[in-house]
């Protein structure tokens, strides 16, 4: 579900959008940012405390998805694209290519801090202590079958997969392809949680092989796609008893009165395990700033420095109180130098 976030002056703003022809050649009024839906409480935080502090045009913040917020920032350069996309995963080889054939050549990478993906349920629900290969066994739509050969997921409850799981129907509410925490949880579970069982790891050097497997997720409704809304992840599982749901950390800190998340091998989702790695889907937070934009769209440079500001982005910021796991002080520094020198990021690896 797409979500659009006006930081001040909510109604007027729009009418100046619509009337300052974002879909033509004029130039916007004020910064564009959109993309993941991880991403898109900090950035409309920070929004909110620009406008406060600056006056003027209040950024924009749209929640598409980290795929879908990169697509529309690399489909051009102009006011008809966003200045910025906000991701919950790097920015991929395809997709740094697709802007560079749209025009869009010098992009800003900047790391704003780490999150984690939990696997949550109501508060009043089930524990689980899930091992890396019950979520590729339990969610993967092919799996080992006998003699060697795959099959679709036969799998209904989660101690069919694993005897110390509880007798519970497999029913996970998660994000769709668009997003950037679906792919972080492929990378991140299933295709680890993959190399776990032999049959899988003997094709791991089969790229495309292994991929497929690890990477494709359940149809058969123990997978439910629930849009780019996390909020409406943690309502459905307080609505409904003994599902699971997959989604970023910071939503869990903002709810704990009604979820709870679970171990993955032993470890639970804290901002110490996130922030040293030990908690097996731990990931970093971006967001991409269209450098030729910078001077263009007025405020964005401002904007994005207020988001690696001392008061947002270090420990004890107000992204902090958000859920955000700051970075490194060290790490931090790097950030705020690669924007100082406006230096473009290199192609992707993969």
């Amino acid at each position: 579900m797409q979500r659009t976030l006006i930081a001040a002056a909510a109604v007027c703003a729009l009418a100046l959008a619509a009337c300052s022809g974002e879909g033509g050649s004029g130039a916007r009024a004020g910064v564009w940012a959109a993309g993941s839906s991880t991403v898109f409480p900090f950035a409309t935080r920070v929004a909110e405390n620009f406008a406060r502090l600056n006056g003027g045009a209040a950024p924009r913040v749209e929640a598409l998805g980290t795929g879908g917020g990169i697509k529309a920032f690399c489909s051009g350069v102009g006011p008809q694209t966003p200045d910025i996309a906000n991701a919950s995963r790097p920015m991929k080889k395809s997709e740094f290519e697709d802007c560079k054939k749209n025009g869009v050549t010098e992009i800003i990478e900047l790391m704003i801090g780490f999150d984690g993906i939990v696997i949550a349920t109501a508060r009043t629900g089930n524990s689980f202590n899930f091992e890396l290969n019950d979520l590729y066994e339990g969610l993967g739509k092919t799996v080992p079958g006998p003699n060697g050969t795959f099959v679709a997921n036969p799998a209904r409850t989660w101690n069919q997969i694993n005897a110390g799981l509880p007798n519970q129907r497999i029913q996970v509410y998660g994000p769709p392809p668009t997003s950037g925490t679906r792919d972080a949880f492929v990378e991140l579970a299933m295709a680890p949680g993959g190399k776990l069982v032999p049959a899988v790891k003997a094709l791991a050097d089969d790229k495309e092989r292994f991929e497929s497997l690890t990477h494709t997720v359940r149809e058969d409704g123990a997978w439910i796609d629930s849009g780019e809304n996390d909020n409406a992840i943690l309502q459905t599982l307080t609505r409904t008893p003994g599902s699971l749901g997959v989604f970023g950390y910071s939503f869990l800190e903002q709810n704990r009165d009604t979820v709870k998340a679970e171990t993955i091998d032993g470890v639970a989702p804290s901002p110490d395990t996130i922030a040293d790695g030990s908690y097996p889907l731990s990931r970093s937070l971006f967001i991409y700033v269209k450098k030729q934009n910078i001077g263009v769209t007025p405020g964005l440079l401002t904007f994005v420095q207020e988001f690696l500001s001392e008061g947002a982005a270090a420990r004890g910021g107000y992204l902090q109180d958000r859920g955000l796991i700051p970075l490194p002080e060290d790490r931090l520094q790097a950030q705020r130098a690669t924007l100082a020198a406006l230096t473009p990021m290199g192609a992707p690896a993969k």
